[in-house]
């Protein structure tokens, strides 16, 4: 279809790339290190099971945030389309890849001085922000323009909420989310940490509950006391090579708390990096973050 508008992202949205065609959201892929060797998120050098898998064997992966000129690269064959262009962002507070991209608008605008580039700082991550990348296209699909989405997206951002869970604190340690003596002992007595976003998306530790089963008790009774209007919308959850955890969760906030659909999907390796194999992570509208 041809839209009066693109929609692009980046790969960190977690959004399968198959899925990203059909609904014509354009992501950038990124890039991550493993044990020295760089790699695209893309999956062409290796897939999404054998990343976690080196993981787990002791591999360390980094990421670095796309640079302006990564942008400039990115957008410039599209602002050949002469269209306007919807960029959702990452959370400015996670990564300066938001901070990035408006310095590439300015970059772009003295070649294409009568471009338009409307950046999202999305205050969210990984499905998170992939699930506004959906309600984007939703919008779009349905006729709205640019500046309503934008709009809307603006409005509600903080109200997209995030809730994160993992059995292995040891790649959130890493990362500086938890402490030395948080992770060995979360190990040691099967406590798992259960992580949300603040309202400018800093990730915190918001409990700590004993016990898998326990943890997701917690997450889905948290879920039910902060969603608006389940009924009416899709919970996204992402998992990190936990397909069976994933599906125990989203079979729970399906029938317990009431959502139309459910919407599943991988964290990449952007994400996945930080967080490690293991993690699940529920995205889903409701009351505002703070």
């Amino acid at each position: 279809m041809n839209y009066p508008f693109l929609i692009t992202t980046d790969s960190g949205c977690d959004l399968q790339l198959d899925y990203c065609r059909s609904r014509q959201i354009i992501p950038y892929h990124m890039k991550y290190t493993m044990n020295g060797t760089e790699f695209t998120d893309a999956m062409t050098e290796q897939s999404i099971k054998e990343f976690y898998d080196k993981m787990r064997d002791g591999a360390v992966a980094t990421t670095t945030q796309i640079n302006p000129s990564d942008f400039v690269e990115f957008w410039r064959p599209l602002l050949d389309q002469r269209k306007p262009i919807l960029h959702i962002s990452l959370s400015a507070a996670i990564s300066g890849t938001y901070s990035n991209a408006l310095t590439a608008v300015d970059i772009l605008r003295e070649e294409f001085p009568e471009s338009r580039i409307v950046v999202i700082n999305s205050t969210t991550a990984s499905a998170g922000y992939g699930s506004m990348c959906v309600n984007a296209a939703d919008m779009r699909d349905a006729g709205r323009s640019i500046d309503e989405i934008a709009a809307w997206l603006n409005n509600i951002k903080r109200s997209f909420n995030a809730y994160y869970t993992t059995p292995d604190l040891t790649y959130l340690h890493r990362g500086g989310r938890v402490s030395k003596t948080s992770a060995v002992l979360g190990g040691l007595l099967g406590i798992n940490p259960i992580l949300d976003l603040d309202g400018e998306g800093h990730l915190k530790v918001c409990d700590k509950v004993r016990g898998v089963n326990a943890t997701y008790d917690r997450m889905v009774r948290t879920i039910k006391e902060r969603v608006f209007d389940p009924a009416s919308q899709t919970v996204f959850i992402s998992h990190a090579d936990c397909p069976e955890r994933a599906a125990i969760m989203a079979d729970r906030l399906k029938k317990e708390v009431g959502f139309r659909d459910v919407f599943v999907s991988n964290i990449g390796v952007i994400i996945g990096s930080h967080t490690g194999p293991g993690l699940v992570a529920t995205f889903f509208i409701g009351k505002a973050r703070e």
